[in-house]
């Protein structure tokens, strides 16, 4: 069975800094594309990154370019996500995923179809 935990969240200040991480059980991360989505109090989940199996690809949401690092560390089976400079309006439960086909990698990734297993989401609450 597939677990993933994510970790990292908290009360953070309007321009602080917050590291999520996922962690994996019941499946080797390194042959399948990671993704990050949010969803804030009464709003639809949005995409907020992913990272190919290999880690060579990422993609980000325009919102959070420039500003959030997705990576992966493959030898611990984790994917994480550094969120610099960070706004209200990130404010929301983070989840990680795993796409549903390994090494698999296109614009789909931005889409939450393509992940078949999630975790059960970290807060973040970012104050002004």
């Amino acid at each position: 069975q597939v677990q993933l935990v994510e970790s990292g969240g908290g009360l953070v200040q309007a321009g602080g800094s917050l590291r999520l991480s996922c962690a994996a059980s019941g499946r080797t991360l390194s042959s399948y594309t990671m993704g990050w989505f949010r969803q804030a109090p009464g709003k639809e989940r949005e995409f907020v990154a992913a990272i190919s199996w290999n880690g060579d690809n990422t993609n980000y949401a325009d919102s959070v370019k420039g500003r959030f690092t997705i990576s992966r560390d493959n030898a611990k089976n984790s994917v994480y996500l550094q969120m610099n400079s960070l706004k209200p309006e990130d404010t929301g439960n983070y989840y990680c995923a795993t796409d549903r086909a390994k090494t698999y990698w296109s614009s789909d990734n931005r889409m939450s179809f393509r992940y078949n297993y999630w975790g059960q989401g970290t807060q973040v609450t970012v104050s002004s």
